[in-house]
């Protein structure tokens, strides 16, 4: 048996940028143990497996595993898979406007996916409602700039201030004035131990800058931590929802619509660009809609 794949490039539209994903569009046969054997030959931080359970070609049911096992809710997987579902001629066009349901161990994402006259897929929209834990209490600035190799002189308290957010899964959300602090921060898990951080149960810094030398971005983002190398920059997808809460908690974030774009890393470390849009409204949830570009860089068959 053999199973074609794609290797997807995801919140970008260059190759070598953004996120590395793998799709299985075809994976109505494959076994867990399968599933999990794969993604590890593949190593990828995730691989999606899409299988054809639904009512239709439109609504499909698709898995994530990461090398370390199956994941119930990942963002980048979804812009992945509705590229890969449209440009591999699984799913066909309707018009310029094709709607998806996609199913997750977490439940079905509606994805929209924007292609042109020649119906080549350009761009990947799902949408999410997220509710949110937001905590006032965290370290002091000095513990802030200690274990992020900072100054604390670079910490922005003008506009926003540190809070702890969570969507289900807790990030200690810092803002600093410029896209430089963000580049050179580095993780000092010392000053982590010994700071108060630990007892806000977050595990994940999602440190950004409300400026960024690109056009395409109003956010420049990026995450550290202590399970996270001392040169990594990994996605930060998972962190939007709780990104996206963190900006509706101010007062000066007024009620309505709001589209923003966050980018993270740089031209040299796989930038991504994720376009945002979120309903800031009274109530428990809010409601987002995440979307970006993605290209195909390889396209192959697994042996099993």
């Amino acid at each position: 048996m053999s199973q074609n794949y794609y290797i997807t490039d995801v919140f970008t539209n260059k190759v070598f940028s953004g996120a590395q994903i793998a799709v299985f569009p075809d994976a109505d046969n494959l076994s867990d143990e399968m599933m999990t054997a794969i993604a590890s030959e593949m190593n990828l931080s995730e691989t999606v497996f899409v299988s054809k359970q639904g009512k239709n070609e439109y609504e499909r049911t698709m898995r994530v595993f990461s090398p370390l096992g199956e994941i119930e809710f990942s963002g980048h997987p979804v812009i992945a898979t509705g590229f890969v579902l449209l440009e591999s001629g699984a799913v066909k066009p309707t018009g310029t406007n094709t709607k998806l349901s996609l199913q997750q161990k977490k439940g079905a994402v509606e994805v929209n996916v924007t292609t042109s006259e020649q119906g080549k897929a350009e761009f990947v929209q799902f949408s999410s409602k997220v509710s949110s834990v937001i905590d006032r209490f965290t370290p002091l600035d000095g513990e802030l700039a200690d274990f992020l190799s900072i100054t604390p002189a670079e910490l922005d308290h003008k506009k926003y201030s540190t809070r702890l957010v969570s969507c289900g899964f807790p990030y200690l959300i810092v803002p600093v004035w410029n896209y430089e602090s963000v580049r050179n921060a580095r993780f000092n898990l010392a000053a982590w131990s010994q700071s108060a951080a630990p007892q806000t149960a977050a595990q994940e810094i999602l440190l950004f800058s409300p400026k960024t030398p690109f056009q395409d971005a109003n956010f420049n983002a990026r995450l550290l931590g202590p399970n996270i190398g001392l040169r990594e920059d990994p996605p930060v997808g998972t962190a939007m929802p709780a990104f996206a809460s963190y900006l509706c908690s101010f007062d000066f974030t007024q009620q309505g619509t709001h589209t923003f774009a966050v980018d993270r890393g740089d031209e040299e470390r796989r930038r991504s660009v994720i376009n945002i849009e979120m309903d800031n409204k009274p109530g428990t949830e809010l409601a987002l809609r995440i979307g970006g570009e993605a290209v195909i860089v390889a396209q192959g068959q697994m042996y099993l």
